[in-house]
């Protein structure tokens, strides 16, 4: 329903951008980069800025997060809901989301996390099990859909800005082994969500 949904959908796959700009924002700060700031645009494109070396591992795995992100994510959020985890991990989301917010780069931006924020601490004040257990699985569900739905969008695209592009530019492997690289990991969350519903 929310998939197919056009209307609909435009609005919801805002939160698939925000996720997947936060993987890159995540992976850079592990690989020891420094995340200065994130868009999301209304069109669902969207940019994060990381300050590191232009080349080496720590960016390669930096451009690489982006496209698998909403489906760990989706998949951790099933994964959590099922094995009754769900209010420490909206806990989890409040405090990233809090976070992030020093790191609104514009307007539409500020507009969408702070949409997130209200509904996940909505989510967690109301501590209501069976409705945070079905919220979970329900934005775990749309964000599996949305990194499907993302994937194949930049598969038929292709343009020069595009991360496998990047990557390919980066490693001089070719950009479909990364997009079938965002795939496999797509594939294999997919399946243990459908595993734990």
């Amino acid at each position: 329903m929310i998939i197919g949904w056009p209307p609909l959908w435009r609005r919801v796959r805002l939160a698939v951008t925000l996720v997947h700009e936060a993987g890159h924002a995540l992976v850079g700060v592990l690989c020891g980069r420094r995340f200065t700031g994130f868009v999301v645009s209304g069109d669902a494109s969207g940019h994060a800025v990381t300050v590191g070396p232009v080349r080496g591992l720590g960016r390669i795995a930096t451009t690489w997060a982006g496209y698998p992100a909403p489906a760990l994510a989706g998949c951790g959020l099933v994964w959590a809901a099922a094995h009754g985890y769900a209010a420490p991990l909206l806990a989890l989301l409040l405090l990233g989301e809090v976070v992030l917010l020093p790191r609104i780069r514009s307007v539409m931006t500020g507009v969408v996390l702070t949409v997130a924020l209200a509904a996940t601490a909505s989510a967690w004040w109301w501590r209501d099990d069976t409705v945070q257990v079905h919220a979970l699985t329900i934005l775990g569900l749309v964000l599996l859909a949305g990194a499907w739905r993302g994937l194949a969008a930049v598969w038929q695209r292709g343009r020069a800005g595009d991360d496998h592009a990047v990557l390919r530019r980066l490693t001089g492997v070719p950009g479909v082994v990364w997009l079938l690289s965002w795939a496999l990991v797509c594939a294999a969350a997919t399946l243990v969500a459908a595993g734990e519903l």
